[in-house]
């Protein structure tokens, strides 16, 4: 291999190591959410998203009628976690797929949702997230909420089922 070979290999290697040092950072983003939400600590979920969020459900209503739900801010949210409450709250994430152009990245992942260690709901989390100076946050985050169909990982099952 001539020495424009190599400086092509080093530069294409620093290229995915970015990528994958980016791609560590997005999802320590979106477990620092989760481990807020298990926590109660609003504060720490705070810290994962931008000054300006939207959120936005997609689900079911009583009468299988497809409803989109969306929230302008994230007030009402953050003041649900930091109130403190019996149920200590589990998100449960598996086969998250993350993608990145410059400072935008997405991330989609299913999730199974746990009251302490009773199953409440499952569907897909999509995020969208802005790289800042302070690093990788939350702008957007949508979901889907249903019961069933629900196709959680047998890991997941075991840690909920309190053996």
């Amino acid at each position: 291999m001539n020495k424009y070979g190599i400086i092509v290999l080093l530069l294409l290697s620093g290229t995915a190591t970015f990528a994958q040092t980016d791609e560590a950072a997005v999802t320590a983003v979106i477990h620092t959410l989760f481990t807020g939400m298990e926590k109660g600590d609003s504060a720490m979920v705070h810290s994962a998203f931008t000054p300006e969020v939207t959120m936005a459900t997609a689900l079911r209503d009583k009468n299988n009628k497809s409803v989109l739900r969306r929230e302008s801010s994230i007030n009402d949210f953050l003041k649900a976690v930091g109130t403190p409450h019996e149920d200590v709250w589990y998100e449960e994430i598996w086969n998250i797929k993350i993608q990145i152009d410059g400072a935008f990245a997405q991330a989609w992942c299913d999730y199974a949702f746990y009251l302490n260690n009773t199953f409440s709901h499952c569907g897909i989390d999509a995020f969208h997230l802005h790289k800042t100076p302070s690093g990788w946050k939350i702008f957007h985050l949508a979901d889907t909420r249903r019961k069933d169909p629900c196709v959680i990982p047998a890991e997941v099952k075991k840690k909920h089922s309190g053996s």
